[in-house]
């Protein structure tokens, strides 16, 4: 799903952003990916994304490599991966309903689809009976319900959380991460970037730690092969 081989990220700027990150994530896998505020977090996400070319090594993403990935197949490549942000990114002039279609309507489904596929995103997330409201009216731990519910929508392969509980309190922390550990059992393979550590603790998962861009630790991995 995710193969990692030695990849470096540098900018034109000779900034190095990541330097030999190598761990893989298979399907249905978990894992932290944690560190300082510039550690690399963000650049190894948008790496995966394809929003940036790796500098060096190799990076397999649902076994394709991403050296030989065209301009025009990255709209594609995204399909396959679900993205939740820390701030939702909701359209608040929409319905719960039309924001988690989005992604649909980009992919140009048919209206019958969305519909069967919005109200099951809806369903797994709890919040079948809000898909008429607006999502200003709906409280910060809905609203980031929401916002999964319209990365699972696809039903991607990968999902990626950049700090999704960031904005939350913990115990509205702790629903959001039970949710996430729910989509391993369909076989979604998970990486979520936080630097809540004490959740990341209680929680008993795989944690990437990253440091000055280097991956300096890879706990809990010999358990996931």
């Amino acid at each position: 799903m995710i193969a990692f081989d030695r990849v470096s990220k540098r900018y034109a700027t000779g900034q190095t952003a990541l330097t030999n990150i190598s761990f893989e994530l298979q399907k249905g896998e978990l894992a932290f990916l944690t560190g300082h505020s510039g550690a690399g977090k963000s650049t190894l996400l948008k790496l995966i994304l394809a929003m940036e070319p790796i500098s060096g090594g190799r990076l397999q993403i649902n076994g394709r490599d991403m050296k030989s990935l065209k301009a025009r197949q990255i709209p594609e490549h995204r399909q396959h991966i679900g993205t939740v942000f820390q701030d939702h990114q909701l359209l608040m002039d929409r319905s719960v309903a039309d924001n988690i279609a989005l992604p649909l309507r980009v992919s140009a489904y048919g209206e019958q689809e969305i519909r069967r596929r919005v109200r099951a995103a809806l369903d797994k997330v709890g919040l079948l009976s809000k898909e008429k409201l607006n999502p200003a009216r709906l409280s910060g731990g809905e609203q980031q319900r929401v916002g999964i519910a319209r990365a699972i929508v696809n039903r991607p392969r990968i999902i990626l959380a950049d700090e999704p509980t960031g904005n939350l309190d913990p115990a509205l922390s702790a629903e959001i991460m039970e949710l996430f550990r729910q989509f391993r059992q369909i076989g979604v393979c998970l990486l979520i970037a936080s630097h809540d550590a004490s959740l990341i603790g209680s929680l008993g998962e795989r944690v990437l730690t990253l440091d000055h861009g280097r991956l300096v630790n890879d706990s809990g991995a010999s358990s996931h092969g």
